[in-house]
């Protein structure tokens, strides 16, 4: 079974940071597709960031390249992601989620379409305040 517990969001002023951490377990972090994603209120849920097994490769949707960083601790078994300079539009509810990947050349793929996660998080509220 897999478990993601996400911890970390808050409320911040427009500009600000906040640091979103996922704990889950140090198989699925070495094994499985992990990502971010959010759905704010009234909207769909949308994919954000993910990164490959071997963290060489990062995918980010484009309104937060060059303000979010999504990294792996495979140590402590967790999936972080760092928002800086964040805007009123980035609040929402924010999900980490876990995926298979496929046989074949897994450790480079990367996975960003919501249908691909099967498992979720409870998901953790960032609020940005103008």
């Amino acid at each position: 079974q897999v478990q993601l517990v996400e911890s970390g969001g808050g409320l911040v002023q427009a500009g600000g940071s906040l640091s979103l951490s996922c704990a889950t377990s140090d198989r699925t972090i070495r094994s499985y597709a992990v990502g971010w994603f959010r759905q704010a209120p009234g909207k769909e849920r949308e994919f954000v960031a993910t990164m490959n097994l071997d963290g060489d490769i990062l995918h980010y949707i484009d309104s937060v390249k060059g303000r979010f960083t999504i990294s792996r601790d495979n140590a402590r078994s967790t999936l972080n992601l760092q928002m800086n300079s964040l805007k009123t539009e980035d609040t929402a509810v924010y999900y980490c989620a876990a995926g298979l990947l496929p046989p074949v050349d897994a450790r480079r793929t990367i996975v960003s379409e919501a249908a691909r996660y099967f498992w979720w998080g409870q998901g953790t509220q960032v609020t940005v305040s103008s």
